[in-house]
């Protein structure tokens, strides 16, 4: 196993739970020292390259070009990761456990998505106009016809959806490849948002350049993302599996309507994208308490994964 060089499960185990003490106390680390940072500035590079200056289908030309400098990109962030794991394992297991906590807490982002939400909420309380040009911070879509309750709906998805891409998914691949599985998936899903949105964007044209991206995001996003659905169902006392799985099919990922749906259901509340889809449609708008109750069930959806990955390194420990 991955985590026998760092002392073992259990003490992979303790290196997540210290990092999620480290984030909610401290939060993230400057830009200037941010991983994640890092790879938006690789990938914007490379952007160069695999966006195309001219709108061409099919580019078969462009999609290779983007495949092969995500290969590349991946296995340099991957492997330099892994030989830092390995020169931690070198280390005595109390010096080596929070180290491997340091580095991988800049890989997933939790009490800092809970304040952007929270900070769209208190806009929305002094206008409407600060609530969209809030939310324009967290979301790439058109901001500026958003009604009250699109732009809450809006924020509660972006919660919901990066519950898993922000908190569950990097953790999640973590406890099975270790710093390189966390930094792998934060990578590909800094890829998808900034290569894998089809159309022209930031002056290049994406269909091609960007599928690579965006399908290797969907594979490593496709259990974390129902498994984090299965956290909200948790943590909000039971959901209707049937209904959820019908509600998760109505967007156009394959994996980010599990958690929106799941908190749709949960919160008992329509949220949609306008013009694209909605979820929980016979259910009425959120309010503004709907978000103080999606933060607290997401919380708690957090404490369940917290407490089921203590369980898993007792059960490595002692069992």
């Amino acid at each position: 196993m991955w985590a026998e060089g760092v002392g073992g499960a259990g003490a992979a185990a303790a290196a997540m739970l210290l990092a999620l003490l480290i984030d909610r106390l401290w939060g993230e680390p400057p830009a200037r020292m941010h991983p994640v940072v890092g790879m938006g500035r690789l990938l914007g590079a490379g952007g160069r390259w695999a966006g195309a200056s001219e709108a061409r289908d099919p580019d078969f030309r462009r999609w290779a070009i983007g495949a092969a400098l995500w290969c590349l990109l991946a296995a340099g962030i991957a492997g330099s990761c892994a030989a830092m794991q390995w020169l931690l394992g070198q280390a005595p297991v109390w010096l080596a456990v929070p180290l491997l906590a340091l580095l991988l807490k800049p890989l997933f982002a939790w009490r800092m998505l809970q304040a952007e939400v929270q900070a769209v909420e208190a806009a929305l309380q002094q206008s409407l106009e600060a609530g969209r040009e809030r939310l324009s911070w967290l979301v790439s879509r058109d901001v500026t016809q958003l009604s009250e309750s699109e732009v809450r709906e809006s924020a509660l998805e972006t919660l919901a959806e990066n519950l898993n891409d922000s908190v569950v998914a990097p953790l999640f691949w973590f406890a099975l490849l270790g710093l390189p599985g966390a930094a792998l998936y934060r990578f590909a899903n800094t890829a998808d948002a900034m290569w894998g949105y089809p159309g022209w964007r930031g002056g290049r044209y994406w269909q091609w350049g960007g599928k690579w991206a965006a399908h290797a995001d969907d594979l490593l996003s496709w259990i974390p993302a129902r498994l984090t659905a299965l956290l909200l169902a948790l943590g909000a006392g039971g959901l209707p599996l049937a209904k959820l799985w019908c509600e998760s099919r109505r967007t156009p990922s394959p994996n980010g309507g599990w958690p929106m749906a799941a908190l749709a259901l949960a919160l008992d509340v329509r949220l949609g994208k306008p013009g694209s889809y909605v979820l929980h449609a016979a259910a009425r708008p959120p309010e503004a308490r709907h978000t103080q109750s999606a933060l607290q069930l997401t919380r708690r959806a957090v404490h369940l994964l917290a407490a089921l990955t203590a369980l898993g390194g007792l059960w490595s420990a002692y069992g």
